[in-house]
């Protein structure tokens, strides 16, 4: 059964790692990225790691035939790791929390869980083995997704269509225009906000050969020496993903989601 995946286990069994007394068990076992004060809901610290080493998440959540939602997540530099729970923060090792509502709900050590009925938002965020939360410029890695409680196929067929000379026309959204020499990007990378469903078109020109890519989103754009290459996305998952190049290995800016 899929939700089995999901383990509701707690962490309080063998300790994995001993340390002075006056030091927490997260100052101790944080052998990565950098113990930010902030935490989160939960009183977790926040562990900051740089974009290019931090893991990524989205969350696809399906109807389940018996009522409530069968949630997938996909991860990028990320494994999950109940093995070694209760031990030292190690990049791309742990696993997941989810929140339901803002509360948070369970843990899941694997790709797949399970959400009662009745939920509205999922937040799914990844921890560090020594329970810490895994972070980018001071924001949990996370994604949120909207459960809305209508399954996929109970739209009315006999429901209207509004004609297309009715319609609003479509929103055109952001451009924004990255020029890359060298081993120089302009402007410098930065973060963009976007709030989810916002379409974004990335304008990119470059002095050589190379390949552009979305992470998070796997799109990927070609691009040729001096010839601008556009790509246009909708911004349809919320968290952090980087924008890069392939062979020259550049960060070029990256999508914050809300």
């Amino acid at each position: 059964m899929i939700s089995a995946a999901l383990l509701l286990t707690g962490c309080g069994g063998r300790a994995t790692t001993h340390h002075k007394p006056g030091t927490s068990h997260q100052e101790a076992t944080g052998s990565s990225g950098t113990l930010l004060p902030a935490r989160d809901e939960g009183g977790h610290r926040l562990r900051e790691l740089p974009a290019v080493d931090a893991p990524t998440v989205r969350a696809e959540a399906r109807p389940d035939s018996e009522g409530g939602w069968n949630v997938h997540l996909t991860v990028e530099r990320f494994r999950f790791t109940p093995e070694s729970t209760g031990g030292a923060a190690l990049p791309g090792r742990g696993h997941a929390r989810l929140l339901v509502d803002g509360r948070e709900t369970a843990r899941l050590y694997g790709p797949w869980g399970y959400v009662p009925p009745g939920a509205h938002t999922l937040t799914v965020r990844l921890h560090a083995d020594d329970h810490t939360v895994w972070a980018v410029a001071g924001a949990p890695v996370q994604t949120t997704v909207r459960l809305d409680g209508t399954p996929a196929d109970s739209a009315s067929p006999s429901a209207s269509t509004p004609s297309p000379s009715s319609a609003p026309p479509a929103d055109p959204g952001r451009t924004v225009t990255l020029t890359i020499t060298g081993t120089t990007v302009q402007p410098p990378p930065s973060r963009i906000e976007l709030k989810k469903g916002e379409r974004l078109t990335l304008r990119v020109t470059s002095d050589r050969a190379d390949t552009l890519h979305v992470h998070g989103y796997d799109r990927e754009l070609p691009l040729s020496p001096g010839a601008p290459a556009t790509l246009t996305l909708t911004a349809d998952r919320t968290g952090l993903f980087e924008v890069e190049t392939h062979e020259s290995g550049l960060v070029l800016t990256q999508l914050v989601v809300r």
